[in-house]
């Protein structure tokens, strides 16, 4: 009897900048092109992909050896920190054919890490692996909105802008959305411009001595009706949220997505050398 290999989750994309763009002071787009894309399969909504980046003095980043979807990435976790390429997690903004491209927002802090770096210095023509889906529902998506929710909740700092943004454009027009986001000033605002209807943002900005985001939640005065709440930043603030929503509002924990973008103190490298984290939960 033959027997019939599945098809991988996931693939490895061969990409390089066609262009980038100043969206705000802290928000870079990185559009990303090449031929490997016409395979690419894009979930939309919150879908994440990891970008693979090369090391100062690299053309392009090596990428280890591995057979399966993540056989490359047990190896990376194995390999040389000196030798093998930056690995980050970002959300696909956007995709279109005719030419391929994907589109790839991505929150900079000045010259804090190498992501922020890379954003900020890429030019057309740098060459970036990503690690993205190849086949339809192959994951990488969590935002699972449940049947006939009476409203959404929308909360995350800069690095959660792009996938509430690419979120918002696929949700119902009827439904009423509170957004929170919390961001350096007002001239991150530009990122979300003006909304339907029925979706409220409130922008928290650090710099004017804002409340965070649980802070800001806690007084507000939230819609009736069964919510739906996606969650996403730094870890600490996220679980911090999710908490309240759950012991004092009172949600259903199965209707809170969380998930923690990054951790204050803790590169993703770092993170991912310690093996499967808490990267989204229900």
């Amino acid at each position: 009897m033959s027997t019939v290999t599945a098809p991988a989750r996931f693939a490895l994309f061969p990409l390089r900048v066609a262009r980038t763009a100043g969206l705000t002071p802290h928000l870079v787009r990185v559009t990303l092109t090449g031929e490997s894309l016409t395979g690419f399969v894009n979930g939309g909504l919150d879908q994440r992909v990891k970008l693979l980046l090369p090391l100062p003095g690299q053309s392009e980043p090596l990428i280890p050896p591995g057979d399966g979807d993540f056989g490359w990435y047990r190896s990376w976790r194995e390999a040389d920190p000196r030798v093998r390429p930056v690995l980050r997690t970002y959300t696909v903004r956007g995709q279109r054919r005719d030419p391929d491209e994907i589109d790839i927002d991505i929150a900079v802090h000045g010259d804090l890490g190498p992501g922020s770096r890379w954003a900020a210095t890429a030019a057309p023509g740098d060459r970036v692996v990503v690690c993205g889906p190849a086949v339809e529902e192959a994951g990488g998506v969590e935002f699972r909105l449940p049947v006939d929710p009476g409203w959404v909740l929308l909360a995350g700092d800069e690095s959660a802008l792009p996938a509430i943004a690419a979120i918002l454009e696929e949700l119902p027009a009827h439904l009423p959305v509170r957004i929170f986001a919390e961001v350096d000033g007002p001239a991150e605002e530009a990122y979300l411009p003006a909304q339907r209807a029925g979706v409220e943002i409130v922008w928290l900005h650090r710099r004017s001595g804002a409340p965070g985001l649980t802070g800001a939640v806690r007084a507000a005065d939230l819609p009736d009706g069964r919510p739906y709440a996606w969650i996403a930043g730094e870890a600490a603030s996220v679980r911090e949220l999710r908490r309240h929503l759950v012991g004092e509002r009172g949600m259903d924990r199965r209707a809170v997505c969380f998930m923690g973008y990054w951790r204050a103190g803790r590169t993703e490298d770092q993170r991912a050398e310690d093996g499967p984290g808490e990267d989204a939960e229900h």
